[in-house]
């Protein structure tokens, strides 16, 4: 079995952008939650939601690209008889 590091990164950065934009999303009204004009907790939450998916996308396709290659007959079994 081989690991794709896309996959953790993606789902990390997934779950730390939803919770972003959720927050960002939740405190949009609030006075002084935007000084700038501009929510960047809500802009940097879409972000990192955005970079997480498309690393979860590349993991899923690298997977579906590469099936993993059948054990060799060296690997199983008794060993041959030259080796005694």
């Amino acid at each position: 079995m081989r690991l794709d590091v896309r996959l953790p990164i993606g789902g990390l950065f997934s779950l730390l952008g939803a919770l972003l934009t959720a927050y960002g999303a939740a405190t949009r009204s609030r006075p002084g939650s935007a000084p700038t004009g501009v929510p960047i907790d809500l802009v940097w939450g879409v972000v990192l939601l955005a970079f997480g998916v498309w690393m979860l996308f590349l993991a899923r396709r690298a997977a579906g690209r590469n099936p993993p290659p059948p054990p060799s007959p060296q690997t199983f079994g008794p060993p041959p008889a030259s080796h005694r």
